[in-house]
Order: C-alpha cells, then sequence, then structure tokens
C-alpha cells in the first residue's frame, strides 16, 4: 500500500510542480499593467462605463476617426506654486489623456519655485523618471533600510525614483525649476507622508516608521 502511493504521489509530482509555476508566473504577470492586446484603446467616458474593471473600458475602435485622443496640453503653462511648499505636481493617467489607455504610462509636470519643495511621497504602482526642463533641482528617495540617495540636477540630468520608495525633491536655484516625468503604469498613485511638509523641514527630513500618512 505504501509503495503504491508513493508511485502515485510520483506520478502527480510533475503536474503538482507546473500548477505552482503556473500560479506564481501569473502572480508575476499581474502586478503589472496587462499589455495591450490591440494597437488602441481610447479609455471611454466615465459617462460611457457600464461595467467596472481594474483599469478603463475602451472606445469601439470603430468611433475613433480623430487623432486628439493621442494629444495633451495640460502641460502647456506652469502650474499654481501660491501654497506652502512653493510648488505644483500634476499627474496625467489615462483618465485624463486616453490616448494613454493600456499602454501603462503616465506623464506629469512638477513647477518649484525658488526655495520650494515637493512633499515627500511614493507611488506605490510606478517607478518615476524624472527629466529636470529648467533649474537646479535636489532630488532623492529613502530605501527601505532608510538610507537616502540624494543627487544635484542640473538642466537636461535624469533621475529615477524606483517604485514604491518615498521621495522628494527641492529646487536650489536662483530661478523657477520645471521637471518633466514619465511613470510606468497608467495609474501610479500617490502616499504621501505628513513629515517634511514646510520647508524648513526639507532638508534634514529621515523617514521613519512613527510617520503618518495621508493618500490623495
Amino acid at each position: 500500500m505504501v509503495t503504491k502511493w508513493r508511485v502515485e504521489m510520483n506520478s502527480v509530482a510533475p503536474q503538482f510542480l507546473m500548477f505552482i509555476f503556473v500560479v506564481f508566473t501569473s502572480i508575476k504577470v499581474y502586478v503589472a499593467d496587462c499589455d495591450n492586446l490591440q494597437d488602441t484603446c481610447i479609455a471611454a467616458s466615465s459617462e460611457e462605463q457600464s461595467i467596472f474593471i481594474n483599469g478603463l473600458p475602451c472606445k469601439n475602435p470603430a468611433e475613433i476617426i480623430a487623432p486628439h485622443n493621442f494629444k495633451n496640453m495640460d502641460f502647456g503653462k506652469a502650474g499654481s506654486t501660491d501654497n506652502n511648499v512653493l510648488s505644483s505636481m500634476k499627474i496625467i493617467s489615462a483618465s485624463e489623456f486616453p490616448g494613454l489607455n493600456t499602454l501603462g504610462l503616465s506623464i506629469g509636470r512638477t513647477d518649484i519655485d525658488v526655495d520650494g519643495v515637493v512633499q515627500t511621497h511614493r507611488h506605490p504602482r510606478a517607478t518615476e523618471m524624472i527629466f529636470v526642463v529648467e533649474g537646479v533641482i535636489v532630488a532623492g528617495f529613502i530605501d527601505t533600510e532608510n538610507k537616502k540617495f540624494e543627487m544635484l540636477l542640473n538642466v537636461g540630468d535624469v533621475f529615477i525614483f524606483p517604485k514604491g520608495l518615498y521621495h522628494f525633491c527641492g529646487n536650489r536655484g536662483r530661478g523657477s525649476a520645471i521637471l518633466l516625468s514619465v511613470y510606468n503604469s497608467q495609474n501610479p498613485g500617490m502616499v504621501s507622508a505628513t513629515a517634511a511638509k514646510s520647508r524648513d523641514d526639507f532638508a534634514d527630513f529621515t523617514w521613519t516608521e512613527s510617520d503618518s500618512f495621508f493618500i490623495y
């Protein structure tokens, strides 16, 4: 009886291992934005949605005749920096830019006045890559061991904030600064730390587990 049981277990072992492989492969695939299965998938407006899915539904491809879905002009002018941190950050995702739907991308623009800062935050679903268009910026992020990686950036420099890690940037030049960002998710999300709310807190900010959050 024991011998028979061992033979049966040996016969199902390959199928069991294949099952485990498929499960973990599927988990790895579905934690990222899915690949698009057609050339374009213009996001339908909320009024056109009849079902709720993980993402945005597509418009009927036969009804897409104008190229305006693939152009966005929201970054043509600076955002308002009339606030206590002297900065403005705008992220445009597939909801505002329908042509981005299913492409796994979002874009952003950040404007920072002299001595202004961007409040420490993270994007739970995306890595962010910034490009300095104007000004002198200090940018950095904090890893899971509370180690800070910080650099001074000039016009034309590129810097990466890894997915899910808290990061920050501030204007260290004599004029205003502009950053453009690309995110590898059509819905990167943002979680902000309540620490470093003011410019005085920025330079010496260190993340600790006791800090609280708010999400917006």
